[in-house]
């Protein structure tokens, strides 16, 4: 098929090669435009957008696609169909009604659960059992449209958001490049009205640990919000990232160092931190973070 891509982060990247590995045509790439990025604040172009130009695509990467020119010029490349993953922009109607096909959408989560911008960061926090991809009909609503074709995978016990991630594109790149083959005979699926929810973006304001919770909640943060914006807490003064976890044994005051290893007491329960990093330094694992920044036991976080 002739294939409009639009995406911008990592996330995006594994799709936009397994339809070129599937010998689609690439039309057109549209992605956020570059912004100022690292110590100097150059603008940087966003991952798909590095990737597309490396393939020899023509990237296209406008503020906005409601004015009549981006419109006429998105029509005009005639597309069969639009492939949309985390692309950042709002598709005005005519956008959604210009290729002749529509513009199918990859979602990181069983639809109607977890519609909106962060559903994989949700998902674990709220402790789900599974997750997956959703190959959606887009509509002007927030992923209201019906499903085309729904992948499932079990969140593993002490899976992260940014392993989750990597998971979920690779599974997204399988869907899509089926979605297209079979597209003819896929039958769209009208999402339920019963089980809707809202992954609401990550706002940094949530992402300090509240040790008195219980240890499968404290334990979920962690996770879910690793490796961005990172759950935290204050360790001898310091702000702490904490970016791996497990639930583990033993019981004391909430925020009390129970051992040498880094096992910390909920409100309920404990776990294991194991994974952090202090401000200004690299991610270690915590046998290297004691060496540098030894704690005690009886310490209190």
């Amino acid at each position: 098929m002739r294939v409009i891509f639009m995406g911008t982060p990592e996330f995006s990247v594994p799709v936009l090669d397994a339809l070129v590995e599937a010998g689609h045509e690439i039309a057109a790439v549209y992605c956020q435009p570059p912004r100022p990025a690292g110590r100097g604040k150059k603008d940087r172009p966003t991952p798909v957008h590095a990737r597309a130009e490396a393939l020899g695509f023509a990237v296209r990467h406008p503020v906005s696609l409601k004015g009549a020119d981006e419109q006429e010029a998105f029509a005009a490349l005639e597309a069969d169909v639009a492939v949309v993953v985390a692309y950042g922009l709002i598709l005005p109607q005519a956008v959604l009604d210009a290729p002749a096909k529509g513009c199918l959408n990859i979602h990181a989560s069983l639809l109607p659960r977890w519609r909106g911008a962060a559903p994989i960061h949700r998902a674990i926090m709220a402790g789900d059992a599974e997750t997956g991809v959703c190959i959606m009909q887009m509509e002007a609503g927030l992923d209201t449209g019906p499903v085309l074709l729904r992948s499932k995978t079990p969140i593993r016990a002490e899976e992260t958001t940014a392993e989750l991630h990597d998971r979920l594109s690779v599974i997204g790149s399988e869907a899509i490049v089926e979605a297209l083959a079979t597209l003819d005979d896929l039958t769209p699926e009208v999402q339920a009205g019963a089980g809707v929810t809202y992954a609401e973006k990550i706002d940094k304001a949530e992402a300090r640990v509240d040790w008195s919770a219980p240890a499968v909640e404290v334990d979920r943060k962690i996770r879910g919000l690793s490796p961005f914006p990172g759950a935290w807490c204050e360790i001898e003064g310091q702000r702490v990232k904490l970016l791996a976890s497990r639930l583990a044994e033993g019981q004391g005051a909430p925020g009390e160092v129970l051992d040498d290893v880094m096992t910390v007491a909920c409100g309920e329960g404990a776990v294991s931190l194991i994974r952090l990093q202090r401000a200004g330094k690299g991610a270690q694992d915590v046998d290297v973070f004691l060496r540098g920044f030894p704690i005690s036991r009886g310490a209190q976080l």
